[in-house]
């Protein structure tokens, strides 16, 4: 004969069926439990790091160029001193409408790095033979450096203007990264 109960409206679990959901509730309640416990006693970290944080970097996603990226950030003496936000294209995001939600999404983290760890500077880090530009493009740039380079640079001048126009109170820095970890200052 069926039961009918809140975890089995049909009324047709066994007992053994209706504990067992019964105790995943319990789990639920007890996984946010723990959940708010931890955002909690994350609270003074938090603080810390709005103290320490000079910079964000927007970069691209390529795998080839990760390590490149981070050491490029600890040779301006900003190792662990900077948000980092990783789109692919990186500036491509202030150029292209191919992908709207990525020029949302770092707008949020922008406004959110400002709020939060009272960033003074955002650094463009966009990079040569990127898959990104392929993809938005239809074309593959790097092989026709003297116009990879105009692209890159119109893409992150775009962005570096469209930061400045919204929060004029931060300075914009835009460089070019070889995938040997070369990097050149875009001037806009």
């Amino acid at each position: 004969m069926c039961q009918k109960t809140q975890h089995d409206p049909q009324g047709c679990l066994t007992p053994l069926q209706r504990r067992a959901l019964e105790r995943r509730g319990f789990l639920r309640l007890a996984a946010l439990g723990g959940g708010a416990f931890l955002l909690g006693s994350f609270a003074p970290r938090v603080a810390w790091a709005a103290g320490g944080t000079e910079a964000l970097l927007l970069s691209c996603m390529d795998y080839r160029l990760v390590d490149k990226f981070a050491a490029f950030m600890n040779g301006m003496g900003l190792q662990g001193k900077y948000d980092h936000i990783v789109l692919a294209g990186a500036s491509l995001t202030a150029i292209t409408d191919k992908f709207p939600a990525w020029n949302a999404t770092f707008w949020e983290h922008l406004g959110v790095a400002i709020d939060l760890h009272h960033i003074h500077k955002v650094i463009l880090l966009d990079h040569r033979d990127c898959g990104a530009y392929k993809v938005a493009f239809e074309e593959d740039f790097a092989k026709d450096p003297t116009r990879e380079s105009k692209i890159h640079a119109q893409a992150l001048t775009a962005m570096k203007w469209q930061i400045q126009a919204k929060y004029p109170q931060l300075t914009v820095e835009s460089y070019l990264m070889g995938l040997d970890g070369k990097t050149e200052t875009i001037e806009s």
